[in-house]
């Protein structure tokens, strides 16, 4: 197959520019773009990339010139907009391009954190209870609420605008963090109940029949503070140095109670059809001491390099990661010809 492997890039890029494996991995510092270039061409399949900046006719443009069987998304930001993730694939729709991952329906609905909540508590799903504090408007007061809280920006990923200081114990606290997200983000904020728990991660492949993989967990050797929480910030997911002090790792969750691992994969199964994600995707939960299971997202397209959660659970039902990556391709090429 004709695999266009599409990306985002942070600057301005010439109009002949390539990207290799090692120049993804090493200087754009892209590890699952590397990654899945790697394994498409291990696959035999006929690959180029393209990689996007601020310029949309490139897209269209490299469409007629390569004519791809499939686009393989990779693409979350554009003009470094982390908003502008939906209007991709919402290109490619227009265009009848069949395409990896999630649709723009579901990018949206998942973008807006507080609107994915409430869909999910309509469907009887329990969710960390949140108020949500508007730029254009912000909090002054909230009111009665239970503490700790955690406050987090409403449209940010990988855990960005997620630290340390997320935790309020207070009001106050609470509020004077939202002022600071407002400000560095230019981004609603959402004030929610702490869930303290084990944090647990679903990954699901699939359009219509899906398949969810065993729970993976990320694991807190040892938090900065005596009594700290035990969450997953930016530097806990993405800064090895921090994750390695501090003995932090992921990995296939630890013991769980009687029948909880098949609830957990119907659980996953709803949230991603009442979001309508498709493709492949990963719901993230809290397990309370008491057994009680909250959702606290879900993340369309999540990571794909070899060594992240989404791969490593599908390699823990022996799917390995080219097989894993095919199957994506093949779900994609069967959604296009499902809804023609």
């Amino acid at each position: 197959m004709r695999i266009l492997v599409l990306f985002d890039v942070h600057r301005p890029i010439g109009p002949d520019e390539t990207f290799s494996v090692r120049s993804l991995r090493t200087e754009e510092e892209k590890p699952t773009e590397a990654d899945v270039l790697a394994c498409l061409r291990k696959l035999g399949h006929e690959v180029e990339t393209l990689a996007v900046y601020d310029d949309v006719k490139v897209v269209l443009e490299k469409k007629d010139s390569f004519r791809p069987d499939v686009v393989f998304n990779l693409c979350e930001t554009f003009f470094s907009d982390r908003a502008h993730e939906p209007n991709i694939p919402a290109l490619l729709e227009l265009m009848k391009v069949p395409y990896t991952g999630a649709g723009p329906d579901a990018l949206m609905l998942c973008k807006d954190k507080a609107l994915a909540k409430k869909l999910l508590a309509y469907h009887r799903i329990r969710v960390a209870r949140f108020v949500v504090s508007s730029r254009d408007r912000p909090l002054r007061r909230i009111g009665k609420f239970t503490y700790p809280a955690f406050v987090k920006p409403i449209g940010e990923e990988s855990s960005d605008g997620i630290a340390l200081a997320s935790l309020a114990k207070n009001e106050g606290e609470a509020l004077e963090r939202t002022r600071f997200l407002h400000e560095r983000f230019e981004s609603d904020a959402m004030i929610e109940e702490y869930v303290e728990g084990r944090e647990l991660y679903l990954g699901v492949l699939g359009n219509k029949r899906l398949t969810v993989f065993p729970p993976r967990e990320i694991f807190f050797g040892e938090p900065p503070q005596e009594d700290s929480p035990r969450f997953a910030t930016a530097k806990a997911k993405w800064d090895d140095a921090y994750r390695k002090k501090w003995k932090i790792r992921n990995g296939p969750a630890g013991p769980l109670p009687h029948g909880l691992e098949r609830k957990l994969a119907e659980l996953a199964r709803k949230v991603y059809r009442i979001l309508s994600i498709r493709g492949l995707g990963r719901i993230d939960a809290r397990l309370t001491q008491e057994g009680e299971v909250v959702v606290i997202e879900a993340n369309p397209n999540p990571s794909l390099a070899k060594e992240d959660d989404f791969a490593q659970a599908a390699l823990q039902v022996g799917i390995g990661y080219e097989a894993l990556i095919q199957k994506i391709l093949e779900n994609a090429l069967k959604w296009r010809s499902e809804v023609g």
